[in-house]
């Protein structure tokens, strides 16, 4: 009893609800949304007033303000409820949604995985400092790796292995997630008062309930700080690895198929593009909703 007392999370009577925080989350988001097309506007009306020179000198801007390089927002979204073809009635953002659902479950198939990975490491790291000594070099390596390097080969080998080639980005998209996750995790173990430690062990606590009791409560901010990093790599390296598996249904072919008409329709890509960080957005979303219902405000502030 005095234990559970002595760990229990004091409430805060001056908190932040989980709506409020969402609430103001959401004003700041659409605020940035705002001032974003404000400049990508306004670049394109100084880019048009100056013909295409930096105000006062004869240097070109770094980025052409035609519609062929920057088209106007409003046309971007446009594009989005327009037919794919001529011959078919189905809009573009139908096209999109159905290939950012397919890339987001395999992005979310990574993510469980590569988040049991980096977690299960960061609990062995904890654990056994000996084995962090050991392991942590190679955790770190993996990460100089150049994606585009690593990719190839899982879908490589996932295919000779007989695995599906949905499976095989999915690994890609783990690829980026578990790192984040296993520092974290290891850091937020490691984050409980010493003198919280020795209580427990006082009252004879195994370290199995030192490890649920304390250290993973303690490490909940950490963790989800992790995974909501790790939500938009996710989604990141999903599109990167569809790429060279060959799968036609994803956004990472969408966005390729429309970089190679960008010349006689840029606002495609953008579209595409813009469908693409709506993904990352969206996951991004899920986990911080799910940090707002199980770590407690408090720690959240900490």
């Amino acid at each position: 009893m005095a234990v559970a007392q002595a760990l229990e999370p004091v409430a805060s009577p001056s908190a932040p609800s989980a709506w409020r925080v969402v609430t103001r989350r959401a004003v700041a988001f659409l605020l940035i949304c705002a001032l974003l097309i404000g400049a990508w506007e306004g670049y394109k009306a100084l880019g048009t007033a100056t013909g295409g020179l930096i105000p006062g000198t004869t240097l070109k801007l770094p980025i052409r303000a035609d519609d062929r390089s920057l088209p106007h927002t409003w046309r971007i979204v446009g594009s989005l409820f327009e037919p794919v073809r001529a011959s078919d009635d189905t809009l573009l953002i139908a096209n999109l949604l159905r290939y950012a659902a397919f890339t987001w479950f395999e992005a979310a198939v990574g993510f469980a995985m590569g988040g049991v990975i980096g977690f299960f490491l960061g609990v062995v790291f904890v654990q056994s400092e000996l084995l962090e000594r050991g392991l942590m070099p190679y955790v770190v390596a993996s990460q100089a790796v150049p994606l585009l390097a690593v990719a190839p080969m899982v879908v490589i080998w996932g295919s000779q292995a007989g695995l599906p080639a949905w499976l095989a980005v999915s690994i890609i998209a783990a690829y980026l997630t578990f790192f984040p996750v296993a520092i974290n995790t290891l850091r937020g173990l490691q984050s409980p008062d010493p003198a919280a430690i020795e209580l427990m062990r006082s009252y004879a606590a195994t370290p199995a309930q030192v490890l649920w009791k304390l250290r993973v409560p303690a490490a909940l901010p950490y963790i989800f700080t992790a995974l909501k990093i790790s939500a938009t790599s996710s989604v990141v390296g999903a599109i990167v690895g569809e790429l060279p598996s060959g799968i036609q249904n994803g956004l990472g072919r969408a966005l390729l198929t429309f970089s190679q008409y960008f010349t006689t329709g840029p606002e495609r890509l953008f579209g595409a593009v813009l469908v693409s960080a709506l993904v990352g957005l969206a996951f991004f979303g899920l986990v911080t909703l799910a940090e707002l219902w199980l770590v407690p405000a408090r720690r959240r502030l900490e």
